[in-house]
Order: structure tokens, then C-alpha cells, then sequence
């Protein structure tokens, strides 16, 4: 008999998943997106003060990458494409914001946040053709920048006051 609960087919201590559920973040309910969201945040404000633009930009653009790997091999263990628990994508989005804010005030990692958020809840055009059509890690990955590109794009706006 199989296991019809995807969640039983992974574990916290496969080093993969655990990155792929954001350290388990991804487990807590409701909104496991959120809470994937909220440790990237404050985990992504962390690095970006300790290494600085450039290094946040390569480890993000790194963490990327490792993503689709994450992201497509969690899932295949799971049975289920992009399962809700799987927020490593939330983890990149939000860094990616982060590097757009002008300054690591508590106000502007919060702005970031929920622009991010709303984005990635909301999934505008062309978020939503692409998170249905991209099957693949980098399908799970590719919709979270995307809406962190539409966040950054309020930032600039609001920035320069347009």
C-alpha cells in the first residue's frame, strides 16, 4: 500500500528536503508559503548585512541554481509538483527583493516582504502561465522571481516617487 500523504515521503533529515521545506518552515500551517517567506526574510537580511550586495547577488544567484535541483528532486520524492511545503523558491524571491530595498530597515524588509508576498499569492501575467506550464525545478523556482521582479518594480516606483 503506498502512502497517499506526500509529506510522508520525504524526511528533515535528507539534507535536500530539508533545504527544499526552508529548514521545515514549509511545514508550518496555514500559508506555509508565508512562513517559508518570513525565515527567508530574516535569513536573507542577515547574509545581506554580513557579506554585502555583491556577495547576497552570487550567493542568491547560487541558491538559485541549487534551487531547481531542491525544488525538481523534493518533489519527484514527493509524488506532487511543487507542493506547498516546498518554499526554497520563497527563500530566492524574497533574497532577490532584499537586494532592492535602499536600505535594511525594519520598514523596508517589511515592504519587501509583503510586496513579495501579494505577488506571489496574486501571481499576475505572465506568473500564472508560467507556474502552470513549467513543470520542472525550474518551473517551481521561476514563478517566485518573477514575482520578486514585480515587487521590485513597486520599490523603484515608489523610490522615485513616479
Amino acid at each position: 500500500m503506498t502512502e497517499n500523504n506526500p509529506l510522508k515521503r520525504i524526511s528533515l533529515s535528507n539534507p535536500v528536503h530539508l533545504l527544499a521545506l526552508g529548514f521545515g518552515s514549509g511545514l508550518l500551517n496555514p500559508a506555509p508559503g508565508t512562513w517559508g517567506s518570513v525565515v527567508g526574510t530574516i535569513l536573507g537580511a542577515i547574509l545581506l548585512a554580513l557579506f554585502g550586495t555583491k556577495i547576497f547577488l552570487i550567493l542568491t544567484a547560487l541558491c538559485f541554481v541549487l534551487g531547481c535541483y531542491l525544488c525538481q528532486k523534493t518533489a519527484d520524492d514527493m509524488g506532487v509538483h511543487d507542493h506547498g511545503s516546498i518554499v526554497w523558491d520563497e527563500f530566492v524571491g524574497i533574497f532577490i527583493v532584499l537586494v532592492a530595498i535602499p536600505t535594511l530597515s525594519w520598514q523596508w524588509i517589511l515592504t519587501a516582504f509583503v510586496l513579495f508576498r501579494i505577488f506571489d499569492i496574486l501571481k499576475p501575467f505572465p506568473i500564472r502561465y508560467f507556474d502552470k506550464k513549467l513543470e520542472s525545478g525550474f518551473g517551481i523556482m521561476v514563478d517566485d522571481v518573477l514575482a520578486a521582479v514585480y515587487a521590485i518594480i513597486v520599490i523603484f516606483v515608489v523610490r522615485i516617487g513616479v
